[in-house]
C-alpha cells in the first residue's frame, strides 16, 4: 500500500471510531444524566526525505464531553436531584470517587443515600451521605443541603475538572477526572427534578449521515487503489 493508501486507511479508522461514537449518543437519548461526547481529529505530519512530499496521517484518539445543560424534568421524587448549572454529583465506586450528572438517588437499608447502582453518594467533606431511617419529611435547599424534619443532615458535594480535557467517561453516565477536582461555588440543586440527555437526536442523526457518507467515499477510494495496485502487479509479472 503506497503512501496514500495509508493516509485514507487512518481516516477511515478515525471515522468508523467517531460512527460509533454517534450511535452511542443516540442510543442515551432517553438516558438520565448523560452526557454527549464527540471525537477530536489531530493530524500528524512527517517528512519523508528531500525528494519526497510529505506525509500527513489523521489520527483521533481524544474523546471530548459536551457539558451543555440537559432539560429538567419534574418527577416530584424525593430524592431525586437535578444540577442547574456547573458541577457533578460526587460518587464513591469501587475504583475510587467517580462523577455523574444523574440524579436518581435512594437510600439502601443501612439509611446511606446510593445510586441505582449501590455506589454511595458523597457529601463537600466526601462522606457517605446518611437519612435516618425514622426521617420524616426531607427537604434539599438548592445549596445542596439536606434536611429531615427541619435539621440539617449534610450538604451534597458539587464538584467540576479544573481542566475540561481532564473529565473521561467511564461508564454510561460516570465519569472520572484524571486531574484537579474544584468544589462548585455557587451549586444549584434542583429537589423533584431529574435532567435528561444533552444529546440533541436532529443533530446526531445528520452528523451520523454525514459521517457515513464520507466514510462510503474513502471505502470507495481504498477499493480503487487497491485495484489499481493489482492492475500494476499483474502487468509486471507478465
Amino acid at each position: 500500500m503506497d503512501n496514500a493508501g495509508y493516509t485514507q486507511l487512518t481516516r477511515q479508522s478515525g471515522l468508523l471510531r467517531e460512527i460509533q461514537l454517534i450511535a452511542h449518543n443516540i442510543a442515551n437519548l432517553s438516558t438520565t444524566g448523560f452526557r454527549r461526547e464527540g471525537l477530536l481529529f489531530s493530524e500528524y505530519v512527517s517528512a519523508l526525505g528531500h525528494e519526497e512530499e510529505s506525509l500527513s496521517m489523521a489520527a483521533a484518539r481524544a474523546h471530548q464531553t459536551y457539558l451543555t445543560q440537559g432539560t429538567m424534568t419534574m418527577t416530584g421524587g424525593t430524592l431525586d436531584l437535578g444540577i442547574e448549572g456547573d458541577g457533578f454529583f460526587t460518587i464513591q465506586t469501587p475504583d475510587g470517587e467517580r462523577y455523574t450528572r444523574a440524579g436518581h438517588f435512594t437510600p439502601n437499608q443501612a439509611g446511606d443515600l446510593v445510586t441505582p447502582d449501590g455506589h454511595p453518594v458523597l457529601d463537600i467533606g466526601g462522606a457517605p451521605i446518611f437519612i435516618p431511617p425514622a426521617a420524616g419529611q426531607i427537604a434539599i435547599a438548592r445549596d445542596g443541603t439536606i434536611s429531615a424534619d427541619g435539621q440539617p443532615l449534610a450538604q451534597i458535594g458539587l464538584v467540576v475538572p479544573a481542566e475540561q480535557a481532564d473529565l473521561k467517561r467511564e461508564t454510561g453516565v460516570l465519569h472520572r477526572i484524571d486531574g484537579d477536582v474544584l468544589p462548585v461555588e455557587t451549586p444549584v440543586v434542583l429537589q423533584g427534578f431529574l435532567e435528561e440527555s444533552n444529546v440533541n437526536a436532529i443533530s446526531e442523526m445528520a452528523r451520523l449521515i454525514q459521517v457515513q457518507r464520507a466514510y462510503e467515499t474513502g471505502q470507495k477510494f481504498l477499493d480503487r487503489e487497491d485495484e489499481r495496485i493489482r492492475n500494476v502487479v499483474q502487468t509486471l509479472g507478465k
